[in-house]
């Protein structure tokens, strides 16, 4: 898999997560039918808000990290 294919999924992971936890928080606070779900409905809440966490704070550190590293390899390369 090539480095641009590489960010094109980490940023697609980052957005699905980011829209995961901008759906919890909205299930969680303003919808009713969670509400009247009781624990269930906090479950599923909690459940959409972890979810995107898992997928978006990971992606976010190694695609941090690949394009430091991208960086890097280009000032070694011109510096040669």
């Amino acid at each position: 898999m090539t480095d641009t294919r590489l960010v094109a999924l980490l940023k697609i992971c980052i957005s699905l997560g980011l829209c995961l936890i901008v759906l919890g928080i909205y299930l969680h606070n303003f919808n009713e039918t969670v509400e009247a779900m009781g624990v269930s409905g906090i479950i599923l809440s909690a459940l959409c808000v972890a979810l995107g966490m898992v997928l978006s704070l990971p992606t976010k550190m190694y695609l941090t990290f690949l394009l430091v590293k991208r960086e890097a390899d280009k000032q070694s390369n011109s510096s040669h």
